[in-house]
């Protein structure tokens, strides 16, 4: 039996398959697809970042549900259509954005490099891609906007202390936020297992980095804030609480996490400016259901009255189409870039924007849409 196994594993060195194993790829311009950038972000962090960035929650079946739900949904190509010259642009909120990829807030990014939301922006701008701000950043909005170039959207955490609330809103409010997004799918707590674990392989005391009770000392929007004895999630949060930021704030105000018509329905009848369907990147609740299977439920009750973008799972070209053939304004996209991030810095998030968006360009001239606009349900089918 040993005898044969030597052999089979020789078999396997000479073959070509064994050809096809990819390296960990050393510099950004060698990946061929964002996919390239999850091992090297791997390789260069810590097992907990990395195992933070990467878990979903429970047994991460909503994690891969967000994946496994692309393949449900078909393309249908149409021909002999003259695609010379593209544009995609779109319109929201009445202002023009060249791409209808954006970039997703996502928290804590000093954990993945220490130039964080700053070198993020610079590559936003160098793509011209709107970008998206948590509240829970590492830089301040102050110079991640002068990174940026232009605009910031800002998502927002409702904390459990209405004047925390409020005075973060004022904070995106000054530096010209136009567009707020009131983040509604984690109030409740989580379990990320896939984090916990990793931390089992991290040898490094966590306390180090992590003090007990400074949870917002690290956070820029939260500087000269009361936060004792804060906490960043809201449980009691409802509609009314959703109308009384509405009546707070002059700017547009998205609702981010919804995944239901009956929620959508309620959206527009309290005076939401746009939804966002998002399971948090699949860290909010163990539904098993990836967002793009949510998606026509939410379209079909808004009929057209706000805008509907998405998050969640998206790392092709193709995945962007097929969510704004199913009614989408646009799509946030959040892991791929910290992969980028990790392992490369600035020219790793620009590396991971420019693969995205050369995809989906590749896609809409394969299936002949000349625009944004011309991409609807009739080049899809599941």
């Amino acid at each position: 039996m040993q005898f044969y196994r030597r052999q089979f594993l020789q078999w396997m060195a000479a073959s070509p398959l064994a050809a096809l194993e990819p390296d960990v790829i050393t510099d950004p311009k060698q990946a061929i697809n964002v996919f390239d950038f999850e091992p090297a972000a791997r390789k260069a962090l810590p097992p907990a970042h990395f195992g933070y960035m990467a878990t979903g929650v429970d047994d991460d079946a909503t994690l891969r549900a967000n994946r496994d739900a692309f393949s449900k949904i078909k393309l249908r190509p149409r021909r002999l259509i003259d695609v010379r010259n593209l544009d995609m642009t779109v319109e929201l909120f009445g202002t023009k954005l060249e791409s209808p990829i954006l970039v997703a807030p996502t928290g804590n990014q000093k954990a993945f490099n220490p130039e964080a939301e700053v070198a993020v922006a610079r590559a936003a701008k160098t793509r011209k891609m709107q970008m998206i701000l948590s509240t829970m950043t590492t830089s301040t909005i102050e110079d991640v906007l002068a990174a940026s170039g232009r605009p910031l959207w800002y998502q927002l955490y409702a904390t459990s202390r209405w004047e925390v609330t409020t005075a973060l809103v004022r904070q995106a409010e000054a530096a010209g936020c136009p567009v707020i997004m009131l983040t509604v799918d984690t109030n409740s707590g989580r379990r990320i297992d896939t984090f916990e674990r990793s931390k089992r392989n991290d040898s490094r005391p966590c306390l180090s980095c992590h003090p007990v009770g400074k949870f917002f000392a690290r956070k820029a929007m939260f500087a000269g804030m009361n936060t004792q004895g804060l906490s960043s999630g809201n449980p009691g949060m409802d509609w009314a609480f959703v109308r009384k930021l509405r009546d707070f704030t002059k700017v547009k105000l998205m609702i981010k996490g919804l995944e239901t018509s009956e929620d959508a329905q309620l959206a527009c009848e309290n005076g939401v400016d746009g939804i966002i369907v998002s399971n948090h990147g699949a860290r909010a609740t163990e539904t098993g259901r990836g967002t793009m299977d949510a998606l026509p439920e939410v379209i079909e009750a808004v009929k057209g009255r706000i805008p509907v973008l998405i998050d969640g799972g998206f790392r092709r070209g193709t995945d962007v189409f097929k969510a704004l053939a199913l009614g989408a304004k646009a799509v946030c996209v959040g892991r791929p870039y910290l992969w980028g991030l990790s392992a490369f810095g600035e020219p790793g998030v620009e590396r991971v924007f420019e693969l995205m968006q050369a995809e989906f360009e590749l896609v809409m001239r394969q299936c002949g849409t000349r625009s944004v606009g011309d991409i609807t349900r009739a080049f899809v089918t599941a």
